[in-house]
């Protein structure tokens, strides 16, 4: 077999790449020039291949064990490793999944020297915390306008008290005088989205508890990893580190993925949380859900493009700035 080289396996852009695996109880290894990971069954072991050059996200949960090779092979082709407790989430719920970026600086520049040109300025960071939460919002009545799906779940805009706590929020936005009250609206809007999720689904006395073992919250907590590790992949490859978050603070650990998961979260992982919980789908078919979502609605697309356009927009301003 002739090698590959890294470049090749770097061909398909992130944004377009379809796969994220979570695994567990396996060993990851690198063999005949492929990335594969083994299971042991009764009677003999099977082998099965990772195709890296379509995967943005490999999630380790318990039982796992990988080799450096292909770690290796792994960097080579741009796949972030991250590492879980068993069903994607964290052994301990205080702790959060730890991800591992290749390690390479032929990343593109222009963007974070963009993102680097407003996140000093504290009024700036705030404008563009909102833009997070406006394009958001944006995202959502896009989705669960046109997703058959999500509709015959009840699952709409023009649904009235979804259509009230959406402009309720919208409205709240431009009016936020700093990122604390803007943290505050926010999560008031989830809390009316989880609301309106538990009457839909006929759940009643819902609370969002991250250590709960009912369905709702495993599944929330499930899919919301796995959006961390799409937020993740978009920093990496735009090469900006995630401790320059807009809006979840500049003390927590990788802030910035939080933000850039927020884009989707509401609108991809929290319906089908609670639709798959009444249906009393297994993890498995709830991550299946979940991956079908992201390519249809083309969540990394969004990912992407919307930091990239942030952090374009304002070093294009900051030039204007200086020319004045």
């Amino acid at each position: 077999m002739d090698d590959i080289s890294p470049s090749d396996l770097k061909a398909i852009l992130h944004s377009k790449r379809a796969n994220i695996y979570y695994l567990e109880k396996c060993r990851v290894m690198q063999k005949g020039g492929r990335v594969v990971y083994l299971t042991e069954e009764r009677v003999e072991k099977q082998y099965w291949n990772i195709p890296i050059a379509n995967t943005t996200v490999i999630l380790l949960g318990t039982g796992t064990s990988i080799t450096q090779a292909a770690v290796r092979m792994l960097a080579s082709a741009g796949v972030l490793i991250g590492f879980s407790g068993s069903g994607g989430t964290p052994l301990i719920t205080a702790n959060e999944v730890e991800w591992l970026s290749p390690q390479s600086e032929y990343r593109p520049t222009e963007y974070v020297q963009g993102w680097m040109s407003f996140w000093f300025d504290e009024e700036k960071r705030l404008k563009v915390a909102k833009r997070f939460q406006q394009l958001r919002l944006e995202y959502l009545q896009q989705v669960w306008s046109k997703d058959r799906d999500l509709k015959n779940e009840g699952f709409y805009v023009d649904d009235a008290s979804t259509a009230q706590a959406l402009t309720r929020f919208s409205a709240k936005i431009e009016q936020c005088p700093d990122v604390n009250n803007l943290l505050l609206i926010e999560a008031q809007l989830t809390k009316s989205l989880y609301k309106i999720a538990a009457n839909h689904t006929k759940q009643k006395n819902f609370t969002r508890q991250h250590d709960s073992v009912d369905d709702a919250n495993a599944f929330l907590n499930h899919g919301n990893y796995l959006a961390y590790g799409l937020a993740a992949t978009t920093l990496w490859v735009l090469g900006i580190p995630h401790g320059f978050a807009v809006l979840h603070g500049k003390t927590r650990r990788g802030a910035l993925v939080f933000d850039v998961a927020d884009l989707i979260k509401d609108t991809l992982i929290l319906p089908w949380a609670f639709i798959c919980a009444k249906e009393g789908a297994t993890e498995q078919e709830f991550r299946q859900q979940c991956l079908q979502n992201f390519t249809q609605h083309k969540a990394l697309d969004f990912m992407f493009d919307t930091v990239k356009q942030l952090s374009v927009e304002h070093a294009v301003k900051k030039v204007e700035e200086d020319e004045k």
